[in-house]
């Protein structure tokens, strides 16, 4: 059951798209923090510089013998060239990520003693052109944590140089707290986590819906196929949704197919019926010859049971052949000229003209030679004196897009083929006029193997009226590249 469910093309595209969604919310939402944190912390930055520009200006404008102060209430340390703290917030208990950790201020030491560094690189190369009372315009900018009255948070640090008459080069670090962008990042955060599971379950549950309201038309196509499995019945059609997409069109090309398989059954089951039907008369009739000859050797008819035998020797050719192709078997690809091939099939039979120019088509020569004998045994069956046969070129014609075609027209002058039944005459053990007996009007195969033959050569056969009033039967075949 779980591998069914998981197994379903609902189960995957629901699955497929909550991992989609859920990946572009990460994404989305690395990027939103990692933006919100970068805009907070640049503010707390541009409040830390404030402050340490404003205490840097307070220094600036003390006269030498007035002691340095700081009243803040943010962390701040003033802080000599060689690191020595000199002032600092009232209520500053402890502090990181500055030039010093001290909080209380220390003994002057004279000027240019050694230091911790700090300013001995780029700042200093910036604050050697300073004047007194002047502020530098570089700041740095640095994360640390600090303790004021007993309550320790994280700040952001600016550290400013400003130059004193009397003191030289000073460097004021203010700190500016970063716990509001820590609530903002921790409040976006906790919103993340609690509303992306939300919205991934309605997600996955509006994905479930929409697929399975759009799947709910192949379910009712594939229980219907099922039903028509085990019925055995193609007459029946699967239902098609009125919603004009890709499931309409599955659905209507399924009805197509089947009604294609049910004609090809209809059509199979009529054959094995007819053909059956037309086998039993000549193998009745052979036999009550033979076993009126075994009883009676004098009443034997000899000639009746080999004409018998002949036609029943015909008719399995047929069947065969029909067999062939149905199968689907192709008719090869040997050259030969379809003008020789007409006269040879045409001589020696009486009342028959043939003219033919030399065209060479591709296929089974037998086949086709097949088609021939077939055409001029109808033509002579209702001709009343002469037949004509013509084999000609038809070049191709390329406004109407077509190939060049070999064109072979056997016509009579019998009685011709009605309108109506033009189409009908093709179709397999199919007589015109059942009167004519069986002997005499043969089984009804020979123009339906022609068709047959005729379409799978590429080409096409039909049937119009002649000149003379009779029937005119058209094979056309494409000519061989």
């Amino acid at each position: 059951m779980r591998g069914r469910l998981f197994g379903s093309v609902r189960s995957r595209a629901t699955l497929a798209a909550t991992l989609v969604v859920a990946v572009a919310l990460v994404a989305a939402g690395t990027a939103v923090l990692l933006s919100l944190r970068s805009n907070l912390v640049g503010q707390a930055g541009t409040e830390a510089e404030h402050t340490a520009r404003a205490v840097a200006t307070d220094i600036a404008i003390k006269r030498p013998d007035q002691p340095l102060s700081v009243d803040k209430d943010e962390p701040v340390q003033i802080v000599d060239e060689n690191n020595n703290l000199l002032a600092a917030s009232e209520d500053l208990e402890r502090i990181s990520g500055t030039g010093t950790d001290a909080v209380r201020p220390q003994p002057q030491t004279s000027p240019g003693g050694a230091g911790s560094g700090e300013d001995s690189d780029d700042d200093a190369d910036d604050d050697s052109a300073l004047e007194p009372g002047e502020i530098s315009d570089h700041t740095t900018f640095t994360s640390g944590t600090a303790t004021l009255d007993g309550e320790s948070d994280d700040y952001r640090f600016a550290k400013v140089h400003v130059e004193v008459e009397g003191r030289g080069t000073l460097t004021v670090y203010a700190g500016a707290p970063l716990s509001a962008e820590q609530g903002a990042v921790r409040t976006a955060l906790t919103v993340m986590l609690i509303g992306f599971p939300l919205l991934l379950g309605v997600v996955a549950a509006v994905t479930w819906l929409v697929t399975r309201r759009a799947l709910r038309p192949v379910e009712g196509i594939r229980s219907e196929m099922a039903a028509i499995t085990a019925s055995e019945d193609l007459a029946r059609r699967v239902p098609v949704p009125d919603t004009h997409d890709e499931v309409a069109h599955l659905a209507l090309t399924t009805n197509e197919t089947l009604a294609a398989l049910q004609t090809s059954v209809e059509r199979q089951r009529r054959f094995v019926a007819d053909a059956s039907h037309e086998l039993r008369s000549p193998i009745a009739s052979l036999r009550t010859q033979l076993e009126v000859g075994a009883a009676h050797p004098e009443l034997l008819d000899l000639d009746g049971a080999v004409e018998d035998t002949v036609r029943l020797q015909g008719l399995a050719a047929d069947l065969l052949l029909l067999a062939r192709l149905d199968a689907g078997e192709r008719p090869g690809e040997t050259r030969f000229d379809l003008g020789a091939l007409a006269r040879e099939e045409a001589e020696g039979r009486a009342g028959v003209t043939v003219q033919a120019q030399v065209v060479e088509v591709a296929g089974s020569r037998g086949q086709v030679g097949r088609v021939l004998t077939n055409l001029l045994d109808n033509a002579q069956r209702h001709a009343r004196s002469a037949v004509t046969v013509t084999v000609r070129r038809e070049e191709k014609r390329e406004e109407k897009g077509e190939g060049a075609w070999a064109v072979v027209a056997v016509a009579d002058d019998g009685d011709g083929v009605a309108e109506a039944d033009r189409e009908r005459i093709f179709e397999r053990f199919v007589r015109l006029d059942e009167a004519r007996s069986r002997d005499d009007g043969g089984a009804g195969l020979g123009l339906a193997i022609a068709r047959d033959v005729a379409v799978r050569h590429g080409g096409t056969l039909g049937v119009g009226r002649a000149p003379a009033g009779g029937a005119l039967f058209e094979l056309r075949l494409p000519q061989a590249q």
